[in-house]
């Protein structure tokens, strides 16, 4: 007898196999049992006949509920019926542990409750499939970078200060000083790309926001790349061939669990570069003539990137905003002063902005300058500017938050539910 996963059952036709895993489903005709089991992998269906086993199986199996814990031995068998083409044929049921009244059901249930459970929630097949999902693409990315050349480096957790705007910090004690929980890796991406030439990071961040929209979650996870002797045309180039090259593979890897989301897969089987290109000037033009109410000089919302994002079958680059708006960090357009280095990706069907990014600036002067523009503590960037000290070079960069990319990936409604265990404004458990 062969102890096998139910994804590895279509090799097992024929076989005896051992199954260990929870009851995701149970019905009963009387004389056959359909014994819906899952085991993380995915779910199979086990068919008991009275007939062919024994009273204890046939027990066993009447009194399993709704996630109790089991193993089944039993024979693979063919059912071109069947998702995953196979069956089942129960010989054994052995009871491993109960559960009494799972909380969740098959009636709908509020979002709200859904959450609460979340630690619950996981089980189903939505979780299940959103989740495969994202892991497909972190594998997909990480794949695609070390392809290209590109090291991993680790960004720390714990920082002395501010990447994105003090104004969304959380701040902790960190042995009688205080600390900040990072908002990118990107300065450190920076460091790291003036040892390695191409690096990469990888790792939850974190936003004080008091948002509530279904774009914004508190902690959430990035894609840092960066990249030494790169300008904002070769980065606008590195982001179109990596978000193309990881969607593909992930359409690739994931037909199933995108067929459980329902998720028509037209719109991401045309993300293939090249991605059209905008300035923000133009862009304002656009919501313009739309009827948009925009104030020259301001950052996109959610209503004006979906705005801007309908007029294009594929993700869209917006480039060259003010550079009042972006971070102190972001060169200046040395053809206008007005302008920064910087550039947006915005996914299509209304998902919005999914990658930010731009050129660096690599002038020490010009940077300390900005720093004090920003009202910014100078000594704990000391660090950061050693890097413009010690052998500049033009270098740029963006960010993929990974929740955002998914969630457009597999068309869910909310960010919420690309992540584990999502954490909100007014959110902390399970």
């Amino acid at each position: 007898m062969t102890k096998t996963s139910i994804s590895d059952l279509p090799r097992h036709v024929g076989d005896q196999v051992l199954l260990e895993g929870w009851l995701f489903n149970k019905r009963s005709s009387g004389k056959l049992q359909f014994l819906m089991i899952r085991d993380g992998s995915g779910i199979v269906q086990a068919v008991s006949a009275k007939s062919d086993v024994d009273e204890a199986t046939w027990q066993a199996g009447d009194s399993l509920t709704q996630e109790a814990a089991l193993r089944v031995t039993g024979t693979v068998r063919a059912d071109a019926r069947a998702p995953s083409g196979v069956e089942l044929s129960v010989q054994s049921v052995e009871a491993v542990s109960p559960s009494v009244d799972f909380p969740i059901g098959p009636k709908e249930h509020g979002p709200e409750f859904l959450l609460d459970h979340r630690h619950l929630w996981l089980r189903s097949r939505r979780p299940f499939a959103v989740l495969r999902v994202r892991d497909a693409f972190i594998l997909s990315a990480r794949e695609w970078l070390s392809e290209q050349g590109f090291l991993c480096v680790d960004a720390p957790i714990f920082t002395p200060n501010a990447c994105e705007g003090t104004s969304t910090l959380f701040e902790t004690e960190y042995f009688g000083q205080p600390a900040y929980l990072t908002q990118s890796g990107q300065l450190y991406m920076e460091a790291a790309a003036m040892a390695f030439g191409k690096v990469y990071c990888f790792g939850p961040t974190f936003r004080a926001e008091k948002s509530k929209t279904r774009r914004h979650l508190t902690e959430f996870w990035m894609i840092e790349p960066e990249v030494a002797y790169m300008d904002l045309d070769g980065n606008m180039e590195l982001i179109e061939n990596f978000v193309s090259g990881v969607v593909g593979r992930v359409l690739d890897r994931c037909k199933e669990e995108l067929k459980i989301l329902e998720r028509d897969t037209t719109s991401l089987e045309r993300v293939k570069p090249p991605f059209p290109r905008i300035s923000y000037r133009d862009a304002v033009a656009k919501l313009k003539a739309k009827g948009h109410e925009f104030q020259d000089g301001g950052d996109f919302g959610s209503p004006d990137e979906t705005a801007l994002s309908e007029d294009y079958d594929r993700p869209v680059l917006v480039h060259g905003f003010p550079a009042a708006v972006k971070a102190f960090y972001m060169k200046t357009d040395p053809k206008d002063p007005e302008s920064s280095l910087s550039v947006d990706l915005l996914a299509p069907e209304g998902y919005g902005e999914i990658v930010g990014g731009g050129q660096r600036e690599d002038d020490l002067a010009v940077l300390e300058g900005k720093i004090e523009e920003h009202g910014l503590p100078r000594a704990p960037f000391e660090w950061y500017l050693d890097l413009r000290r010690y052998g500049s070079v033009p270098h740029s960069g963006f960010g993929i938050g990974v929740e955002r990319t998914v969630g457009w990936i597999c068309g869910l409604s909310h960010l919420r539910e690309a992540s584990p265990f999502p954490r909100m404004i007014n959110r902390l458990t399970p």
